[in-house]
């Protein structure tokens, strides 16, 4: 029976996704959000989602059947108050997710603290070249599909399984909720600093994740993630285990899919795949960067887990691209580069410059990055952004966003960090914001270089001002 949903913060990732196989399905969606920007607000245009700019309690008129509270949302917001005081029904995303698409499918359920949407749109996309035309819901739009969820009628479901909290309500992680058949755990390691109170908290959640799996589903484990192997030594169901290292001495210890023969190159990576120590296929890629390699075995195990033949994991693997903002060229100008990347977690940050090493090598790397996330302004990680960010040749950094949530005992510093850096000699600069980013850089970038800008934001639009600042200097650069 359709019905009609409402969804409080619809500019999410999540919330905007779930929007679109909502109205796959026949509902009539509609919702609210403030300051979407793309790719989820180009996304909700094209699929004829309209939404209001701004909370307000009218946007509930007429009263929908149910209303979504998106993760972000908080007491306060005029609609939530609105719906407590006439007691209307409201869910969270991940219950509507379970209910409506998820309960009754085989689910592929890709979770892990660095990589899972990379690997959940690379799952999909296996998948749907060995001809099982999943559905799927990602959190950022898988390129060969252009979207970031699809609605079919197949029996496998692909829902990246994020560990943040469900909802104002419900403290509890999103991926508690979403029924795996096959689960997935690239890798565990302390993030969500402002909802997990310490690294055992974190740990929990992600066992009670894997305990999910039936004895006739199974569980891939990336091998080279202590916490995530010693989680899986636990589970009921059956492990497939993967990783870049050998597992050490014992024949048990070693990981079932591995690889041998690795090549980086500017424009793709090749490399042997094994399994249980036998040749299983000579794989191409165009991700660059041990990490994507990593996601790639994951995705191949979790494909092969499903039944999906050898052939068609191998030419997903050939044919797919990276979703957008992960490695994404966002343009060339004046023999500048501008990369953009998702990166926050400082492991994710070293990995993203350690691609950019391989797919550019010897291009001088320019890092600028912004504390967003809540791990990222924490003062617990800031030796950990000083030891990665020494990666890169130079490095700006922006201020924290909502600094008034910190004090000077518990907030990152970026001009410590700078600080840091400049007495080991790598150049760098602390700066407000991305117009007095762009202004920097404009008189600091030559020919050759490449800009990696790292948030898990839209970061002010800094991608487009750098390009376009570039393209006004070019003139001037010529005629010189």
């Amino acid at each position: 029976m359709a019905r009609h949903y409402h969804l409080i913060g619809i500019g999410g990732s999540a919330m905007g996704s779930l929007a679109g196989l909502l109205k796959a399905s026949g509902h009539e969606v509609t919702g609210s959000d403030e300051h979407v920007y793309p790719p989820m607000s180009d996304q909700l245009r094209d699929t004829g989602i309209s939404y209001a700019d701004g909370y307000r309690a009218e946007n509930l008129d007429p009263v929908p059947d149910v209303i979504v509270v998106g993760n972000a949302i908080s007491r306060g917001n005029p609609e939530l108050e609105r719906v407590l005081d006439e007691r209307l029904h409201y869910t969270s995303a991940a219950v509507v997710i379970k209910e409506e698409f998820l309960r009754g499918r085989e689910v592929v359920a890709v979770a892990g603290t660095h990589g899972k949407t990379t690997t959940a749109s690379l799952v999909a996309w296996l998948l749907e070249c060995a001809g099982r035309k999943p559905s799927f819901l990602i959190g950022g739009v898988a390129e060969n599909f252009g979207a970031s969820y699809r609605l079919t009628d197949s029996e496998i479901f692909v829902i990246e399984a994020d560990e943040y909290d469900t909802a104002y309500f419900d403290k509890g992680p999103k991926f508690w909720h979403y029924l795996p058949t096959v689960a997935v755990v690239t890798n565990v390691e302390f993030d969500h600093a402002d909802i997990y109170r310490d690294e055992e908290a974190y740990r929990f959640a992600f066992a009670r994740f894997m305990n999910l799996v039936p004895r006739n589903g199974g569980l891939v484990a990336g091998w080279d993630s202590p916490i995530a192997r010693d989680l899986a030594s636990r589970s009921i169901a059956p492990v497939a285990s993967f990783g870049l290292e050998d597992g050490g001495g014992r024949v048990s210890d070693h990981p079932h899919w591995t690889l041998s023969g690795v090549e980086y190159g500017e424009k793709e990576t090749v490399f042997d795949v094994l399994h249980r120590g036998r040749h299983w296929g000579a794989a191409r890629t165009t991700m660059a960067g041990a990490f994507n390699v990593l996601n790639a075995l994951a995705a191949i195990a979790a494909a092969d887990a499903t039944g999906a033949s050898r052939e068609g994991i191998l030419e997903g693997l050939r044919t797919f691209q990276s979703p957008r903002r992960r490695m994404e060229e966002r343009g060339t100008v004046a023999g500048v580069t501008v990369v953009d990347d998702f990166a926050h977690h400082p492991t994710a940050v070293r990995a993203t410059l350690a691609a950019g090493r391989q797919r550019y090598p010897g291009r001088r790397l320019v890092a600028v990055f912004e504390p967003r996330s809540y791990t990222a302004q924490r003062k617990e990680f800031q030796a950990s952004y000083q030891e990665v960010l020494a990666d890169a040749d130079v490095v700006v950094m922006a201020s924290i966003a909502r600094p008034e949530r910190y004090t000077a005992e518990t907030a990152l510093s970026p001009e410590e960090v700078v600080a840091r850096l400049a007495e080991i000699g790598i150049p760098a600069a602390a700066l407000p914001d991305a117009d007095a980013i762009t202004a920097h850089l404009a008189g600091l970038l030559r020919p050759g270089d490449v800009v990696m800008v790292m948030s898990n934001g839209g970061f002010g639009g800094i991608h487009e001002k750098l390009l376009a600042a570039l393209e006004n200097a070019a003139p001037e650069a010529g005629d010189g």
